[in-house]
């Protein structure tokens, strides 16, 4: 019996992490676009004439998609830093070495590529500790700023430009790699499509 050839459990993993990352991330970013836009300010008719405009969702739908959207981005992004733990601790020694003088530099494809993996780490960093803060500190008429290293305020503004960064850099990342994208999503399609070919039995004589 033939079967068709498949991916590496290992890439397959990768790849259902990466998707799991892709979905709760557009589902963040599409929330978080909408109270960027549309902020919760002020009143209907007032300052923000626009608040409580419904597009798609009500506000508190949209609260609770950017929520969970979040939630599931960061367990995402902790397996996904998980699995590649090895390649992080050897490119930070590698770095570490390379400041040092002990080893040769760089190509500037490795080198870029490290930018812009600090890039998305730190912004994804500071937009989880900022979101993570609003999940247990919300805001809200008449509740106190618990004032926890910075005012609400400026976690709003961390939260914010954190996720706008992260977004950019994102993006830069995921077209870097979109040959690997397409390649292994292929491979995951067509292998999981195709059905195991079974030999013609020989003519009995």
């Amino acid at each position: 019996m033939r079967t068709a050839k498949s991916v590496s459990n290992q890439t397959r993993n990768n790849w259902l992490i990466d998707a799991g990352l892709l979905v709760s991330a557009i589902i963040a970013f599409a929330s978080g676009v909408y109270f960027l836009y549309l902020p919760t300010g002020g009143y209907r008719g007032g300052r923000n004439p626009a608040y409580d405009l419904q597009i798609l969702f009500s506000r508190h739908t949209w609260e609770d998609l950017h929520m969970w959207g979040g939630v599931a981005m960061i367990a995402a992004a902790l397996i996904h830093l998980a699995i590649h733990w090895s390649w992080v601790t050897n490119m930070l020694r590698r770095t570490i070495k390379e400041l040092r003088g002990q080893s040769g530099r760089m190509n500037a494809r490795g080198r870029w590529n490290l930018i812009l993996n600090t890039i998305v780490g730190l912004s994804f960093t500071l937009a989880a500790v900022s979101g993570v803060y609003f999940l247990f500190f919300p805001g809200g008429r008449g509740v106190v700023d618990p004032m926890i290293l910075f005012s609400r305020t400026t976690w709003d503004l961390v939260h914010t430009w954190s996720g706008i960064t992260l977004i950019a850099a994102a993006i830069v990342h995921f077209i870097i790699h979109w040959k690997w994208v397409t390649k292994v999503t292929r491979s995951m399609f067509s292998s999981s499509s195709r059905q195991p070919v079974a030999q013609p039995l020989a003519e009995q004589g």
